[in-house]
């Protein structure tokens, strides 16, 4: 079976699980490039002993390697503030971009939600670690009955919030929150994180807390039946996903002040809906605990896997607006 070539950049902790999810679990993707910045970094020593093709010069490093023509898609484990650089620079060459930082340039992809609609996109965003984590639950709250609000609260050991996810938190709150309406439906959406120092380092935890309406029909089991069964669906790419303890469905007292969390013109919810959710880390080479960045690099190849899956079967020559090779954009400039 031909696989499709990929390229990582960022040789950092994300960067160097992905490849290392790549070279171990993937059956449609094949390492073309690591790419960092730091010519000492331990991705970027990892991946030579590994055989992989390493540049140390950023996304410029990655235009001039010898197999650039080969890659199809490009993962960015990089920062918000990379991302608008590299997609700029990459644009010109056809390649793929699947983007793990909170830069959202391309739509927003939750695997479990939303992933068909966005198969042919040239630029997908992962949202946050946050937003894989609970963004499917909101929807799966949502298929039952409308979620006027939803709050979701991601808590991660700090030793596993590197120097990219502290560059990125006001991102994380802007992006999750936005995610959360456009990917899990909600009226209004709120995203807090919070960087937890314990010792030792402890799971990532993640909560979500929506306000739904119902005044026709009793909210509780198809609501507890639906986030069971999304839970099931992110636990298929993300292993140590899972609830951990029994969703709660509880009715709104009449007097609970509700007005300042509402979009204006909501009806008022008669349901809280709280979800506790916990995600382990499979351990390729992060920690166990460090589930929030295991999540996000699980979910992105869940994306590449399923993006060159179908790209396959389509058979060559199908997407012809792609692979512009470095020849062509050398004739063109």
């Amino acid at each position: 079976m031909t696989r499709t070539k990929v390229a990582v950049i960022g040789s950092g902790n994300i960067g160097t699980d992905l490849m290392i999810k790549v070279l171990r679990t993937a059956e449609h993707l094949e390492m073309g490039a690591l790419v960092g910045i730091d010519a000492d970094s331990d991705g970027l020593a990892r991946a030579r002993r590994l055989g992989v093709p390493t540049t140390h010069d950023g996304v410029e490093g990655l235009i001039a390697m010898p197999g650039f023509d080969e890659i199809a898609i490009v993962f960015d484990a990089t920062s918000a503030k990379a991302h608008a650089h590299n997609a700029a620079r990459l644009r010109p060459y056809g390649k793929r971009l699947i983007d793990l930082t909170p830069a959202a340039l391309g739509p927003y992809v939750v695997p479990a939600v939303n992933l068909e609609q966005h198969l042919d996109a040239d630029n997908v965003n992962m949202v946050t670690c946050g937003g894989q984590a609970t963004i499917p639950v909101v929807a799966a709250i949502g298929a039952v009955a409308p979620v006027a609000y939803a709050e979701i609260v991601a808590s991660i050991a700090s030793k596993s919030a590197g120097p990219g996810t502290r560059a990125n938190i006001d991102e994380f709150t802007e992006t999750t929150s936005a995610a959360i309406v456009e990917v899990g439906g909600a009226r209004r959406g709120k995203a807090i994180i919070v960087l937890n120092p314990a010792e030792p380092p402890l799971i990532m935890r993640d909560t979500v807390l929506a306000l739904v309406g119902t005044p026709d029909f009793d909210p509780v089991e198809p609501i507890r039946e639906a986030v069971a069964a999304m839970v099931a669906a992110v636990a298929e790419y993300v292993p140590g996903y899972r609830l951990k303890q029994e969703v709660q469905v509880t009715p709104v007292p009449a007097d609970q002040p509700l007005e300042t969390l509402l979009a204006p013109g909501t009806d008022r919810p008669t349901h809280q809906v709280s979800v506790f959710l916990e995600v382990e880390g499979a351990a390729h080479y992060l920690p166990a605990y460090a589930g929030n960045l295991d999540i996000m690099t699980s979910a992105a190849l869940r994306v590449g896997e399923r993006m060159a899956a179908r790209d396959a079967a389509r058979g060559p020559g199908a997407d012809s607006g792609r692979g512009t090779t470095r020849r062509h954009v050398e004739a063109a400039s």
